[in-house]
């Protein structure tokens, strides 16, 4: 019997290097989904960056430096938007759709290719990818809507992003007068928006568009929505304005993503208001409206019309705040999350007054989720604080733009102070493996906290109190 139609013994079924691989993935991504993700992401970037190094993806011919290729292709597939080099001026055409194309990967989620490859070769998700899957926001809480929830993730991306470009490819047109850069720069903005990538197609950034309110106001939009995450879209698709009908993550998402977006604004606008290195010069109208672009970009979107580093002191560290919060979960959006923040304040609250249990909206609390939250927030801080110290270390700075830059690149948000493109290889390879731990390392953090809870307790140790505060 020949290689070619060479078969399991009495199953009929071809052998191979493929079939040897199938199931390898299989018993990945069932034992360990998390694992299977990483490894996933990880070759991804692989991949972009081996694209990003080849000579036509450079404006000048040349091979790109590893260092600027990996760091690029991990901004990229994290969506975050740091970029050691200007993106207009340093890519070719090709190369800045090399670009674009890691950002629509990273913004559909990794961890979505890793479930829809369990699918297509297990034909059947196991309950630990599943949880995986649930954490990384392709499933609404109901372990048999995975598949569905997956195609509406896809399906929910390119409504939303063709609806953006139908704004702006019209806009670009009339302002670049050439149907071909408007149709280029209307669909890499909205992409890049939605997605929250930060990545811009103009070498001067949007400073040219600080005036411009379509542009704006679309590219917030554009923002805001990816920011919010595909299980909260999802919700409201379903149940538009029944607001009894939506789900307590919804509910919570909504009201703190707005607390923020509003408090945000006005803080930028005061500390901002006499700054004529950002917005002092702008009228009234000008002012208001780029102080909310800067609250709601700061969270994730990474889009700026001002340099971060020609801002107040102050208002860095309110960015620095609201960056590490980030967005919803299973969004486009990086940080800690606003649903983290607002179970640990309802913690806060509960043991403020007396309460036993922390409630919102007619819903308990469980107390793993309190310590689930309470874990990310120190696995974040943590990864920031050894990042900034490292950056200090290596740039010889005070902590300023080392730890903006830090906290930028772990809530994968693509704001900076300069100091990325300054950073040496060294300090490059820094930041990008705290963009991948923020995207990724995060999701797979939780979601192994979830896995590993065990409900039944064989013994119980004697309690004991220490003393706190």
């Amino acid at each position: 019997m020949s290689s070619a139609a060479q078969t399991e013994s009495g199953s009929g079924r071809r052998t191979g290097p493929w079939t040897y691989l199938k199931r390898w993935m299989g018993r990945l991504t069932g034992t360990s989904p998390a694992r299977a993700a990483m490894l996933i992401f990880g070759v991804t970037i692989a991949v972009f960056a081996s694209l990003l190094m080849m000579p036509w993806a450079t404006a000048s011919g040349s091979s790109a430096a590893f260092h600027e290729a990996l760091f690029v292709a991990t901004s990229a597939v994290t969506v975050t938007g740091l970029t050691p080099v200007n993106t207009a001026d340093h890519w070719s055409f090709a190369g800045e759709l090399v670009i674009l194309i890691g950002i629509q990967v990273g913004g559909l989620g990794i961890i979505t290719i890793a479930a829809l490859l369990a699918i297509s070769v297990t034909r059947n998700l196991g309950l630990r990818t599943r949880l995986v899957a649930q954490e990384g926001g392709i499933s609404t809480g109901s372990m048999g809507e995975t598949g569905q929830v997956i195609r509406t993730v896809v399906i929910c991306s390119a409504v939303v992003e063709a609806l953006l470009m139908l704004v702006m490819i019209p806009r670009f047109i009339q302002i670049n007068g050439d149907v071909a850069s408007g149709l280029w720069d209307g669909t890499f903005y909205a992409i890049s928006a939605f997605n929250n990538a930060g990545f811009v197609a103009h070498s001067e950034g949007l400073a040219g568009f600080d005036n411009d309110p379509v542009i704006i106001w679309t590219i917030m939009i554009g923002v805001f929505l990816g920011s919010l995450g595909f299980p909260v879209l999802f919700m409201l698709w379903r149940n538009r304005w029944h607001v009894r009908r939506w789900s307590l993550h919804t509910k919570l998402t909504l009201e703190v993503t707005l607390l923020l977006m509003v408090i945000g604004a006005v803080l930028y606008g005061v500390m901002e208001w006499s700054n004529s290195a950002t917005i002092g010069e702008m009228t009234l109208g000008e002012k208001l409206q780029n102080s909310l672009f800067a609250s709601v970009n700061m969270r994730s979107g990474g889009f700026s019309v001002v340099e971060s580093n020609m801002q107040n002191a102050e208002t860095m560290l309110i960015s620095d705040a609201l960056m590490f919060a980030g967005g919803g979960s299973a969004s486009t959006a990086g940080g800690i999350k606003v649903t983290t923040i607002a179970v640990i304040w309802l913690a806060f609250l509960a043991e403020a007054r007396g309460d036993a249990e922390s409630t919102a909206h007619g819903r308990t609390i469980p107390p793993s989720a309190v310590r689930v939250a309470v874990s990310v927030v120190a696995m974040g801080a943590t990864l920031v604080l050894i990042s900034t110290v490292w950056l200090m270390y290596i740039t010889g700075l005070d902590m300023g733009r080392p730890l903006y830059e830090s906290i930028s690149a772990f809530a994968t948000v693509g704001l900076t102070s300069g100091l990325t493109e300054d950073l040496p290889p060294e300090g490059l390879y820094v930041l990008a493996a705290l963009m991948f731990a923020g995207r990724v390392g995060i999701i797979t953090f939780a979601a192994s906290l979830t896995v590993r809870q065990r409900s039944r307790v064989r013994y119980r140790y004697p309690e004991g109190r220490p003393m706190i505060g």
